[in-house]
């Protein structure tokens, strides 16, 4: 039988063996005579959709990050722009060196379409030179949809300038995706060569895809962020959180000593000033319950897991934490819940409290839109 360590998954990059069927990396020794070879994994979940979940290192995959830096290449970032910071990868300009970084903000199909993209476009800009990191170029496109891919692949042919070319990114941004359109785009192929999956965690090592030029493009594993709550969602409740199609945003006008629970993942209060409008921005298919400050003790009690869903299992989560945030009534201001979506404020002066499990970020920042 040929060496095992010649074998790679195609779609999620781990090596593969046909010894032990609960192993990652397992497929049967008469699949390594196929022209090309699939894990059993990455097999159930193009053929029949079947999400599990795996071990993760996330130590390994800063490993793997932290090599570019000693290689001479382009550095294709791809972020979620609707969850845009928790999307980041923490030190990224520490583990690139000095190789360029094109910037990809993934998923502009779920903007409504009064968005105003110039202005998005700079925020984009001024967030990563923020973050330390100063992008040669950003590509707002959508994977997904198909729109402004082939921005993206004109983008990096001019400022790869014969090198290789690493995709980084967090878990869930849409990478996967992403690499397989830039591949449809050039090759006009219709199959998917990446395995890609609603759930975090698909790709399980590096993918080199060569190039005409004898160069490379490398998917990189996608960098597990535990700080945001789509992370700790099950695979069979994960479309109910992170949106698959345009926001539509809901509008609550809310007196004080009111609430809304967001499923079961957070609580937003609004404590006290005068009435105002509340703009939400999640996914469609995430129920919002509202009801009075002095009932949502007893509501989250009775019908976490049941009338507050997903998660069905909120004993999976964190405890809830209270964040309190003060606005000052001088500008218009989200207030993000990482991994879930954001509120939308007015110019109004408030006092609101923000539960959310312990370590997801809450955050404020001027309003996106």
């Amino acid at each position: 039988m040929n060496d095992m360590h010649e074998f790679r998954c195609e779609g999620c990059g781990v090596a593969i063996q046909s010894e032990d069927p609960k192993r990652v990396g397992y497929a049967p020794a008469q699949a390594l005579n196929r022209e090309s070879v699939l894990c059993q994994r990455c097999f159930r979940i193009r053929h029949y959709g079947q999400i599990e979940a795996v071990e993760q290192d996330p130590d390994a995959y800063y490993r793997l990050l932290d090599a570019i830096a000693s290689t001479d290449s382009l550095v294709v970032l791809v972020v979620d722009l609707f969850d845009f910071a928790g999307s980041w990868i923490p030190g990224l300009h520490r583990r690139i060196g000095n190789n360029p970084l094109l910037l990809v903000a993934n998923k502009v199909d779920l903007f409504p379409p009064s968005t105003k993209w110039g202005r998005l476009r700079e925020w984009v800009y001024q967030s990563a030179r923020d973050m330390g990191v100063h992008p040669v170029e950003v590509i707002m496109c959508s994977a997904a949809k198909g729109m402004k891919m082939r921005d993206a692949v004109q983008a990096i042919e001019y400022h790869r300038r014969g090198r290789d070319v690493y995709i980084v990114g967090t878990t869930n941004v849409g990478k996967s995706t992403f690499i397989n359109g830039l591949i449809k785009e050039v090759t006009e192929e219709g199959e998917d060569v990446i395995t890609t999956s609603p759930y975090p965690g698909t790709t399980l090592d590096a993918i080199r895809i060569p190039l005409d030029d004898g160069k490379e493009i490398i998917d990189t594993p996608g960098i597990v962020r535990k700080d945001r709550v789509s992370e700790w969602v099950e695979p069979k409740e994960l479309k109910l959180v992170v949106p698959q199609s345009t926001l539509k945003p809901k509008v609550y006008q809310l007196n004080e000593e009111q609430t809304l629970f967001f499923g079961g993942f957070a609580r937003f209060d609004f404590v006290r000033g005068p009435k105002q409008p509340f703009v939400c921005y999640l996914s469609n298919r995430l129920y919002v319950h509202r009801t009075k400050l002095a009932q949502a003790d007893d509501i989250w009690r009775k019908h976490r897991g049941g009338l507050l869903t997903p998660p069905r299992n909120p004993e999976a989560l964190p405890r809830w934490k209270k964040h309190t945030i003060h606005l000052n009534g001088r500008q218009k201001q989200d207030i993000v819940i990482s991994g879930l979506g954001w509120v939308a404020c007015g110019k109004e002066k408030a006092t609101l409290e923000v539960w959310a499990p312990e370590g997801i970020q809450v955050t404020t920042r001027p309003a996106l839109i």
